[in-house]
Order: C-alpha cells, then structure tokens, then sequence
C-alpha cells in the first residue's frame, strides 16, 4: 500500500469512527427542520412562539420518506394553524440541502414532514462499516458510565442446570452490547460460598463421606441434604485422598475438611464451564469476603435508619417501608385471617443464632458495587423466580442511603429442552437431568449461545436440540455464518479471476441505488442503533434477531444484483457492499463470541 493510500484509509477510518448513519440521519433532520420553523418565525411566516418538542423518525415504510417528522402537528395548537400550512412553511425555508443527508422534502397528509436521503447518503454507510471495519457499530453513548453486570452466579454447591446456560449468554451478550455502547462494563459472578448452602454442602459430604466406611444405614443422611452423584464423587475422592482418618473426627472438623476439599473444585469446575462457553469474568466476587465486617457495617447503616428492628432474638429489617416504591403489594390478602400485616412481610437480616442470613449478605454485597468499588449502575440477572426479591433489594439500597433506581433486575424466564419434538428431562445416557456442561457436550457452542440469546429475557424458550446441531438454514446461527462464509467466498473466487477490490478511497457507492441494495444498506445503517437499544432495553436478542435478518437482506441484494458481471465501477461499489455486509455480520458474531467462518460449503459460491 503507497503512503498516500494508507492515510486516505486512516483518514477515512477516523471519519467513521463511532459513527451511528441512522442517528446522524434523525438528528441533522431534527436540526435542519428547527432551523427552517425558526427561519420561517423570523420572515413572520409563522408566529414568533416557542418551538414544541418535535421528533424526527425512520418510518416503518419508506417509500414515502426515509425520515418523518411530526413537528407541523405538534405544533399546531401553538402556532394556531393548520399542520399542513406549518409544514408548507417550514419547507420554504429549508437550506439548500448540497452537503446535508438530504436529496429533498416534502409535505405530506395532513401534514407530516417527510425527507429523502440522497445517493452520498446512502453510499456513505457503505463507507462507514468498510472504514471502520471491526469498530463499527460502536458508539459512545454511555460515555464511560461504569456498569457491573453481573449473571449466573450459580451456587457451588452442584453442576451448572440450563438456567445458567441461558442466563451466561444472556448476560455476556448484555455486557457485550453495553461495552459497544460506549459503557466502562464489568462482569461478575457472585460466588455463595457462604451460608446455609454451604453448611448444607459440608453435611451431605460428611455424610456420605461416613458412608463409605460404615455403611448407609448405619449413617443417615441429612433430610435437606444435597442428592447428587457429584456429591458422592467428591466425597469418594476426599476418601481416596485423606483414607478413613477423619472417621473418627468430630463432625464438624469433617464437614469443615471436606468443604474445604470440595468447594474449590467445584468453583474451578464453574469457571472451567463458563471459559468453555466463552463467558471470561472480569470479577469472581467471594461471598465470604463481607463476613463478618461488611454486613455488620450495613447492618449498623440499616438500624441507624431506623429500618430494623429486633423479634424473637432475631434482626428483622423492615421490608414494606422501603420496598413498596418499587411495586411491592402492601395489602395483599391472607384469606381468612385477614391482611397480612408489614411485619408479616418483613425479612430477617440475623437469626437468632446469630448468623446472617443470605438477604443481610446480599444487602452487603450490593452496597459493596455502588458505595465500594463505585458502579454508577448494577444490573443482575436473575431467574424469574426471584421476581418476589426485585422490590425488596432494591427497596434496601434506598434503606443504606443509596439509589435503588440505579439497580436492575433482569428476570429470565425459564428454558424447556426438546428433542424430537418431545420434551427432554433426563440425559439418556447418564440418566440424569442434562446441565450446561453436558449440553455443550452434545450441541456446538456457536449454537447454545445464539439460540439461548433468540428471544428477549421474559420469553420462555424451547431449546431444540435437533436444530441446535443442524447444518443448515433452518439453524438460525448456520444460516447467518452462512452469508458471511458466501461473502468471502464470492470475494475470493473474484479474486482468483482477477478482479479485487481497489480501495475504500477509490470507490463510488452512490452508484447503489436498485433496491435490494438500498435495502441492504439501510440494514447495515441500523446497526450501532440497534446496539443501543440492546443496551438501554436490556434485551441483547435484538442483535440475534438483527443478525439474522441482515444475513436475508444479503442474500436478495446477492440474488439480485450480479457483482461479477456488473461493469467496473458499479462491480467496485457491489464488492464495496459486499465487504460493509461482511464486517458487519462478523462484528454482530464476534460481540456475541460466536465464529464468523469463511468457508463452510461448496454451495455457499454458488
């Protein structure tokens, strides 16, 4: 590459650089039309008021308009005119549009405001995601707003259950769309490695540990103790390791030993998962770190505020009183015996034996994200059975004099597995329920993370095996891989037969105007918006859902408009298309961690 061709490519990349087409469309539209309504009051063709808010938007169908304002309608009541004598007026005062977005506008209807993007437009979305290549789609709208996301945060006490595999693609591709949007994100997965669950953990190994030497009768096992094989396995190691010396340990030094033992492994074996299912934590937060300082220093913040108060030996923390903002139901019913009182609603923060609850840690752990280490934002996902603690948490961070407002709480719904068409409980070849691990043993992870991300948090989903492991359309993520493995194929077949790509610098896109192009390109101009509102709404599945219908939209520009054959500068600007498509499939993948293959079948060049 010549010195100059390098720094028109540099050039143009910095041009492009965090550049939203779509955005930029709605707001030069927004400014050039206020300007025009203010240019109309100053020639006193419309009454000197004050400018109501207006909104400027790509409609649903652009064979009227690729964008449409509202402004002549909503400011008819203040100018006391007809909406279509204000658009009128607003129209004749519009610049020249040479050098704007803009080939024209045009009054419409009653009144709406439409406007026409011109060729350069349209050409230079083309130039936007060739230029900026793997950059584009990112903006910088969260201006470095530092957000904590934290998912999974499976218990430690067992295997990962498809819960997790839903929510550690939901999750990732959450933080993923976030940072794309300009947000400083941290991941974390909160590790409960205390409390009840571990004291639960140590007595079902101990038990079973016993087991082994004297016999399952002889040692019972506790009521609510964890049954899993994995259990035994730990506890069948722990004996190889260790021999029978601790048979006759007090039982307490025993459940302690094996916790010991134990947890590690199966925190190892939760991070080995999640690295396996391309899920890397930038936090593995330990529960036992707020024991005992941080949770007494928020309990101490609770009784200052006077929102706990002492029952039965216990600390209860008055629950109602703050959470109640956040939706929760003060006057439900008990049936016979009347209303359930706020009392009865309360939670307890410290049992009578003095010990903690996991509510009073969970307290501690979030005033850890915003008052410690500083997020200006948490978001959780959670399973949509903790719906009932949403309030409640969020109620006790106004309660230690934070904002509950700045937490929230994706609730995901539930996965059903389904394999010919029936649903899957049991794993027929160990006979057990089928967990992450196991899953990705039996369908490629390209696949679990596109599927389980398809459809928004609060939707259940059917997770097909059989599609899961198809090679072909009918696989949501084969059919997108697909158009990005058909593009550079095409391109490479070209190549060999002597026709390349000449340079971004070189290239004239404003010569694509069929309309499979100009549909093809409006598609990729909807990228970094649709980024964004992953990111606000929370919902990454918009970029699943995204992906998938830009890989449609190539192939009828493909199926339509010959690249090869088309004569040398319009062939130029095909490839050019051809290239922005490619990058922009590949960095919706890439965001989600799913490969973008550049070959895949002998039909993809077809």
């Amino acid at each position: 590459m010549s010195e100059t061709h390098e720094k028109n490519a540099t050039d143009m990349a910095n041009t492009y650089r965090l550049y939203d087409p779509k955005q930029a469309w709605l707001d030069e539209a927004h400014s050039l039309l206020e300007n025009a309504a203010r240019a109309a009051m100053d020639a006193g063709d419309l009454p000197r008021k004050e400018l109501p808010a207006f909104i400027t938007e790509v409609p649903g169908d652009t064979k009227n308009g690729d964008v449409a304002s509202n402004l002549a309608m909503a400011s008819a009541r203040v100018f006391g005119m007809p909406p279509r004598k204000i658009a009128e007026a607003v129209l004749a005062h519009l610049p020249k549009l040479d050098g704007t977005c803009w080939a024209r506008a045009e009054a419409a209807g009653p009144g709406f405001i439409n406007l026409f993007l011109s060729d350069a437009a349209f050409g230079a979305v083309v130039l936007a995601a060739g230029c900026a290549g793997d950059e584009y789609g990112r903006t910088n709208v969260g201006r470095g707003e530092k957000v904590n996301v934290e998912f999974v945060s499976a218990n430690p006490t067992g295997p990962m259950h498809l819960g997790n595999a839903r929510g550690g693609a939901l999750g990732d591709c959450l933080a993923a769309a976030l940072e794309w949007a300009g947000y400083d994100v941290t991941r974390e997965f909160l590790i409960n490695d205390a409390g009840n669950q571990i004291e639960k953990f140590g007595k079902s190994l101990a038990a079973r540990y016993l087991q082994l030497y004297k016999g399952e009768e002889a040692v019972p096992f506790p009521e609510d103790g964890y049954q899993g094989e994995d259990i035994r396995v730990l506890a069948r190691e722990f004996a190889d390791k260790e021999g029978d010396k601790w048979v006759g340990a007090p039982f307490d030094a025993l459940k302690d030993a094996l916790v010991a033992y134990a947890l590690p492994k199966n925190v190892q074996k939760l991070k080995d998962d999640m690295a396996k299912y391309r899920v890397n934590y930038d936090v593995w937060f330990s529960e036992t770190t707020l024991h005992p300082d941080a949770i007494n220093d928020v309990l101490k913040k609770l009784a200052d505020a006077g929102a706990t108060y002492e029952k039965d030996g216990a600390i209860w923390y008055r629950s109602m009183r703050y959470a109640e903002k956040y939706g929760a139901n003060r006057n439900t019913r008990k049936g016979l015996d009347g209303e359930v009182s706020d009392e009865d609603k309360d939670e307890v923060l410290v049992r009578a034996n003095g010990v903690p609850t996991y509510f009073a840690a969970d307290i501690a752990y979030h005033y850890n994200k915003f008052a410690v280490r500083g997020f200006s934002r948490a978001i959780d996902v959670w399973g949509a059975d903790h719906h009932g603690h949403v309030a409640r948490m969020k109620g006790a961070m106004d309660a230690v004099g934070l904002d509950g407002e700045k937490l929230d709480v994706v609730l995901m719904q539930f996965v059903r597995l389904m394999q010919n068409g029936e649903p899957v409980r049991m794993s027929k070849r160990t006979g057990k329920a089928i967990g992450l691990a196991e899953l990705l043993d039996e369908v490629p992870i390209d696949s679990a993370r596109f599927l389980f991300n398809l459809r928004e948090p609060g939707s259940t989903i059917d997770f097909d095996i059989d599609q899961a492991v198809r090679q072909d359309s009918d696989n949501p993520v084969y059919y997108v891989q697909y158009a990005h493995a058909r593009i550079c194929s095409i391109l490479k077949r070209m190549a060999a037969e002597g026709t390349v790509f000449e340079g971004w610098d070189k290239v004239n896109p404003s010569l694509l105007t069929e309309p499979a192009e100009r549909e093809l390109i409006r598609k990729i101009a909807d990228f970094p918006g649709e980024i964004v509102s992953a990111a606000k709404s929370y919902d990454p599945a918009r970029i699943t859902r995204y992906s998938t219908e830009l890989a449609t939209q190539y192939h009828k520009f493909y199926n339509s408009c010959r690249v090869k054959d088309a004569a040398h500068e319009l062939c130029q600007a095909r490839m050019a298309l051809c290239l922005a498509a490619r990058t922009v499939i590949k960095n919706a993948l890439t965001m989600m961690k799913i490969t973008a293959p550049e070959h895949m079948d002998a039909r993809e060049d077809a």
